[in-house]
């Protein structure tokens, strides 16, 4: 896979891809990213890429023609656009997953005020991260390419993501490691019975308990999971 990432400020990303999964993703060439600077493509003297709103207001906009211009090099017949924003479909993981299988993805991150509007047309999906306002869009597109790297084949073994928080509406069950006992704090009996199926029972059986209990709303519609 290849990421391309429009930003205002690409040295936000120095080192967020130099360490851990991601770093190893792209040192076994599995997935490419690319940091670009939005300023690169303006066609004003100064890399202006931003003017006030008409019709008045505060903050300044991002402008059509260095975002226009930006997409049009990078884009190909395998790319998808992405506009990160407040007003996008809120991201999970099922859209995390679908992501993973594409080939290119375009990242735009949005600063100061927004984007002038018709940016929109160029673009295949608005996400937001969250119901809540950042200072722009770099944070939103490191988690989009944290949670989508790892999900590509080859990253990381399939069964380590196949049963965690949200592959099925549920929350992951709670996991333990030695010692047995820690300060009166001790494992479950059954993590330590040998007997797989209980196991596996207690395990669903902690998943629906504890997402009932913290994400409710995970389980509204969802099938029967006994």
């Amino acid at each position: 896979m290849k990421i391309d990432v429009l930003t205002l400020f690409p040295n936000m990303f120095n080192d967020i891809f130099k360490e851990s999964i991601i770093k190893r993703a792209i040192d076994k060439k599995i997935v490419e990213i690319n940091i670009h600077n939005i300023r690169d493509y303006s066609n004003d003297p100064h890399k202006k890429v931003d003017d006030t709103p008409y019709g008045g207001g505060c903050g300044m906009v991002l402008m059509c023609q260095p975002i226009f211009d930006a997409v049009k090099t990078l884009k190909n017949e395998n790319s998808k656009v992405i506009l990160l924003t407040p007003s996008g479909k809120v991201y999970n993981q099922t859209l995390a997953i679908d992501l993973s299988k594409k080939k290119h993805l375009i990242l735009i991150c949005g600063h100061y005020e927004g984007f002038d509007e018709r940016i929109k047309t160029i673009c295949d999906m608005e996400i937001s991260i969250g119901d809540y306002v950042l200072t722009g869009g770099e944070i939103p597109s490191m988690v989009l390419i944290d949670s989508i790297t790892r999900l590509i084949d080859g990253v990381i073994k399939e069964e380590s993501y196949q049963k965690e928080s949200f592959s099925n509406n549920l929350l992951d069950y709670p996991t333990y490691t030695k010692p047995r006992n820690y300060e009166g704090l001790e494992v479950p009996d059954v993590l330590v019975s040998g007997n797989h199926r209980e196991i596996n029972k207690w395990r669903i059986k902690k998943q629906i308990e504890l997402t009932q209990k913290l994400r409710p709303d995970l389980l509204k519609g969802e099938k029967d999971y006994d």
